[in-house]
């Protein structure tokens, strides 16, 4: 009996080749390359089966010619999720949600199958890590054992294909794509080639069936979604679920959507019950505030369509090392570093001696350049020790000069601020062109960073000349 011809396969992109090496010449990883066993060779029989398959002789059409289709949305009725996938789950979409272990997933995918199935929707749940009876034991701790949903404890690849052929759900989740496997690959479940496989089976199969296919994905520790990265390409839109599982909100947020924006941002709050939907995020970030502490200070960010405030926290102490630490949770280390050295040239605050911690509250994560002056208004408020009137809000962006530069969408900004309470407002003197404050409401515009300090009372003295 003639051997098993093998060959290496890169667990992070796929790369091929029939000897091992320890770097992957396509990714540049180390260590990823796993042995497996080479598919058969390509017969000629094959070729002629292949030249009769559906869709192997279509035709190329004019782009102004191809019939106009609208697409079908479905509700999830889950209003969050919904603004994450552009306004609802479409039509043969394939959706690939991913995160870390325990954070919500699965809890989430359970309440979008039993709310589609009280609207009168055939859905399926197919689970390859659990049982039936532990599907029905969460569905029951959700309120949804009576929803009516299917579950199939499966993860053979053809017998899903089957099932789904018998039910035509509209709605279909697969927990998770790493568990499933085809029978005629020799490859194990979670490898490249059966993540590969799988995924692109269950395309075919939602593109032709118009189901809309939820896909959950493992993530590695690093935090990206275990498999070939062919996968994330392969799917309509990838959702990331974000949070950490010690604290009560968990962020949906979507980095690829091809029906909608890539922007928005979903909010849930975890409890007994399930998921519940956060509507009034900004109130919720702010809940708990210390309102006359020093180092604390009000931002306004745009997730999405979505405005956002957050309370932007700093503590500011002498240093007993011989190095001074630099900290951040929420906001990038190197912007951080950046600040502090516009604040030491272009205000003149003393910080090479002292510990700077950074923290945004609520878990959230602060990536715009909008979120700049907040952070330099609240370093300074802690170097200071004063506090900042609980009634104000800062944005701006901070050049190396230490110029403010204009953000975004101020308006609905500005319309968030005053909605909550804040009556004094910070911002780019740019943005001050065509801006309607509300009645009652006091907006400053700053040139400098030196400025919007001045503004808020953190200095006592002349501008420095540097």
């Amino acid at each position: 009996m003639a051997k098993a011809k093998t060959i290496y396969v890169c667990s992070e992109c796929g790369y091929e080749t029939p000897r091992w090496l320890g770097k992957c010449p396509e990714c540049g990883s180390w260590n990823t390359l796993l042995e497996q066993e080479a598919a058969p060779a390509f017969l000629k029989s094959d070729e002629k089966k292949l030249k009769r398959a559906p869709g192997a002789d279509a035709e190329a059409l004019r782009v102004d010619a191809i019939p106009d289709e609208a697409m079908e949305r479905r509700s999830s009725g889950i209003g969050e999720l919904d603004r994450v996938l552009g306004g609802g789950v479409v039509d043969g979409s394939l959706v690939l949600v991913g995160g870390d272990p325990g954070i919500g997933k699965s809890t989430l995918l359970t309440q979008l199958c039993a709310n589609m199935a009280r609207d009168g929707a055939c859905v399926l749940y197919v689970s390859g890590e659990e049982s039936s009876r532990q599907v029905k034991m969460r569905a029951r701790r959700l309120g949804a054992a009576d929803s009516g949903f299917y579950v199939l404890s499966e993860n053979d690849m053809n017998t899903v294909e089957k099932r789904m052929q018998q039910l035509s759900p509209s709605v279909m989740v697969v927990d998770s794509i790493q568990t499933m496997y085809r029978p005629d690959m020799a490859s194990a479940p979670g490898s490249v080639s059966q993540v590969r496989e799988c995924a692109a089976q269950l395309m075919r199969l939602a593109k032709l069936s118009g189901c809309g296919v939820f896909l959950v994905g493992h993530v590695t520790k690093e935090g990206a979604i275990a498999g070939p990265r062919i996968l994330e390409h392969m799917v309509d839109a990838v959702l990331y679920f974000e949070g950490d599982r010690q604290h009560q909100y968990r962020l949906l947020r979507a980095v690829k959507n091809r029906f909608g924006s890539v922007n928005e941002l979903g909010m849930f709050e975890m409890s007994e019950r399930g998921m519940l939907e956060v509507e009034n995020a900004s109130e919720a970030l702010l809940s708990e505030r210390a309102h006359d502490a020093s180092g604390a200070v009000v931002m306004c960010a745009m997730e999405g369509s979505r405005p956002l405030l957050t309370d932007v926290q700093a503590l500011v102490a002498t240093t007993v090392f011989g190095n001074p630490r630099r900290m951040a949770s929420g906001v990038d280390q190197g912007r951080l570093a950046l600040l502090l050295a516009v604040l030491e040239k272009r205000v003149g605050l003393r910080l090479y001696d002292q510990d700077v911690y950074i923290n945004i509250a609520g878990g959230m994560s602060l990536t715009e350049p909008a979120a700049d002056l907040a952070l330099c208004a609240a370093v300074a408020s802690s170097q200071k020790n004063r506090a900042i009137g609980g009634d104000w809000a800062v944005m701006g962006e901070v050049g190396l000069a230490g110029e403010v530069r204009a953000v975004a969408q101020a308006d609905r900004r500005v319309s968030e601020c005053a909605r909550l309470g804040f009556n004094n407002l910070i911002v780019p003197k740019y943005n001050l062109k065509g801006l309607r404050a509300p009645e009652g409401m006091r907006v400053v515009g700053v040139e400098t960073v030196w400025q919007a300090l001045s503004a808020l009372g953190l200095l006592d003295k002349s501008r420095p000349e540097y």
